[in-house]
């Protein structure tokens, strides 16, 4: 087998079934695939009608909600494919996109993640100019003023018409990756429930003496936010663990010291934002985008409290926080 499609599902049916829609139309003569799909225990009662449309898919229930990361991990366990193609299940994928994605791969045995061009709903292309977060630019102000400061450097980065072009992440909408490399990096890390798992697994491929890379040659498309944002309960969730993996993240890539540094930023940071505009819903109480912050608000107060008394800034929800209290 010659690539495994891989994909994370939770209650996402809707753009799943456009998605598995187009992989349907691809025929190959020069190259075998199989395609996965692990639904994160969506338990709504479409798991089994879509297992019968596409039977020739292969479905697999996951035992709960374990998060993306997780997800991935279990498709792989079972993918027979010598390359892997993590997938969204918000995007649309094309025979064009599988074959240039594979021919990179193989000429360039130096690129251990390997995406392409995105395009969003609303025909715009997603940025691809990721930097890994360091010391000196991990939050948004830092962040910018290096880009500024950097600029011709970074436009001779990113801004050229060669075919590949090189950030320190992509997003893992569109990841291709062979198994020699994703046994190299053990997989993805089950630490993330949802968001960063990708630029950690970016990461350990760098640390690993890999590059990441961008075709140019090929265009997928991917619908913002389409599997995650479904009302205003799920956008605090989802808001929340993006919160969340910065302070795993944090406790994973960097030193002691700069940890304790970076994690009393981010927490005072957060909640100083969160207080204000959570009073300020309560006064502006017929603009719908502010009532995200009182739900907000109280996710963060559970999970710094979960996080001090359990001594870990695991996500409760992640798999490997969960396995600590099997």
């Amino acid at each position: 087998m010659d690539i495994s499609i891989l994909i994370v599902n939770y209650r996402g049916w809707k753009a799943l079934d456009l998605c598995l829609e187009s992989i349907n139309l691809i025929i190959s003569k020069t190259f075998s695939f199989e395609v996965i799909i692990v639904d994160n225990f969506s338990n709504d009662g479409q798991f089994t009608i879509f297992k019968q449309k596409y039977s020739k898919f292969n479905f697999l229930e996951n035992s709960g909600n374990n998060g993306f990361s997780n997800g991935c991990n279990i498709a792989a366990s079972v993918a027979k494919g010598n390359h892997f193609l993590f997938l969204n299940p918000d995007t649309k994928l094309t025979l064009e996109s599988l074959e240039i994605l594979l021919r990179n791969a193989i000429l360039h045995p130096e690129i251990g993640i390997l995406s392409c061009l995105q395009i969003n709903e609303n025909d715009v292309l997603y940025k691809q100019t990721n930097l890994f977060p360091a010391f000196g630019r991990f939050f948004g102000i830092s962040r910018s003023l290096f880009r500024k400061f950097n600029k011709k450097l970074l436009n001779k980065r990113f801004n050229n018409n060669n075919n590949l072009f090189y950030p320190d992440w992509v997003t893992g909408a569109v990841i291709f990756i062979n198994r020699d490399w994703f046994n190299k990096i053990k997989g993805w890390n089950e630490d993330y429930w949802l968001y960063f798992e990708d630029v950690d697994l970016c990461k350990k491929v760098t640390d690993a003496g890999g590059k990441v890379a961008v075709t140019r040659e090929t265009t997928i498309f991917h619908q913002h936010g389409g599997a995650s944002r479904l009302n205003v309960k799920t956008k605090a969730l989802t808001k929340t663990e993006v919160i969340i993996s910065k302070h795993v993240y944090i406790s994973n890539q960097f030193s002691t010291l700069i940890q304790l540094y970076l994690q009393s930023l981010l927490i005072a940071g957060v909640l100083l934002e969160k207080i204000f505009l959570s009073i300020l819903s309560l006064i502006l109480f017929f603009i719908p985008k502010l009532k995200v912050n009182p739900l907000m608000l109280k996710n963060l107060f559970i999970y710094y409290w979960n996080a001090l008394v359990n001594k870990t800034w695991i996500s409760p929800r992640a798999i490997n926080y969960l396995k600590t209290k099997v």
